[in-house]
């Protein structure tokens, strides 16, 4: 792989917490690949399930689950950032400088975020800029939008000499009210979520599977119906899979406004779908 995508990658992993280089993660995925796609051969004897379970295998581990990891980092990160700013004030308002409320900062227990600010820290004493070791901060956790402009708000707020307590007080309570609003929007949007989630992920892929077999029962009983039921079968088992995936990128609008947040959810949907068909397949009809 080109040298910048295993740069790109190696960023992705640290950012998830997957303590692996690039080249070893990548190794590792494509062997969990090869591991579920020859079970799918045992089972089904199929070369074309032997290849899809090596590509959603590798896929699903090497793609999926270190942007699972992030979503739920950032998410830790974005309910304990209120207190951790409120700290912050505190300390300013105790007399100390910005650099030592920061150091301070790194032994309270604030989970990932206090992770981030260690490493803050840790540059600010090899001597960058503390304003440029915040926006290096920033830009690591750029995909939280929460994150990325409270940091810019501090940031701007050192350029221009403003009351630093002050303004982390305002920053902070602007923050814990776009998590409410964001926690209100989860939580109204429950019901369709476990909707969408039960017809895509399950009882649409388990009434395909049963068509499926209804349609190996009337090709083998003896009727004068002759149905390709192998190629059906991949064809209802893709089907189900791509349902699932558009299933949870709309869950990812409806939860979040935007597709981009819904990808997580559709690889989970689909991969339950994938499941839960061949789950269905194990269910005889007319045999």
């Amino acid at each position: 792989m080109p040298r910048r995508a295993l740069k790109r990658y190696d960023i992705l992993l640290y950012s998830a917490g997957i303590d692996f280089k690039a080249s070893e993660y990548i190794v590792l995925s494509l062997i969990i690949g090869i591991i579920i796609g020859a079970i799918l051969f045992i089972f089904s004897n199929n070369i074309t399930l032997l290849a899809l379970g090596f590509l959603f295998g590798s896929l699903g581990i090497g793609y999926a689950y270190p942007h699972l990891r992030i979503s739920r980092r950032i998410d830790e990160m974005e309910k304990a950032l209120p207190d951790a700013l409120f700290y912050l004030a505190g300390s300013l308002r105790a007399g100390v400088s910005f650099s030592e409320a920061l150091e301070e900062l790194t032994n309270a227990k604030f989970g990932a975020l206090t992770q981030e600010f260690r490493r803050t820290v840790a540059e600010i004493k090899r001597g960058r800029p503390t304003i440029d070791a915040l926006r290096a901060f920033a830009l690591r956790n750029k995909k939280s939008e929460v994150i990325y402009r409270a940091m810019m708000i501090i940031i701007e707020a050192l350029e221009r000499g403003a009351p630093m307590a002050d303004v982390l007080v305002a920053v902070g309570n602007d923050v814990r009210e776009v998590l409410r609003i964001k926690k209100e929007r989860k939580a109204s949007t429950g019901m369709q979520m476990m909707f969408f989630i039960t017809s895509g992920g399950f009882v649409g892929p388990f009434i395909v599977a049963v068509i499926s077999n209804i349609a190996t029962m009337m090709t083998y009983s003896g009727m004068e119906v002759q149905i390709p039921v192998n190629e059906l079968r991949i064809i209802l088992w893709l089907f189900s899979i791509i349902q699932g995936f558009i299933t949870g990128l709309g869950i990812g609008i409806i939860r979040e406004g935007k597709f981009s947040a819904g990808a997580k959810y559709g690889i989970l949907v689909s991969m339950m779908a994938g499941a839960v068909f061949w789950a269905g397949m194990q269910v005889k009809i007319g045999f």
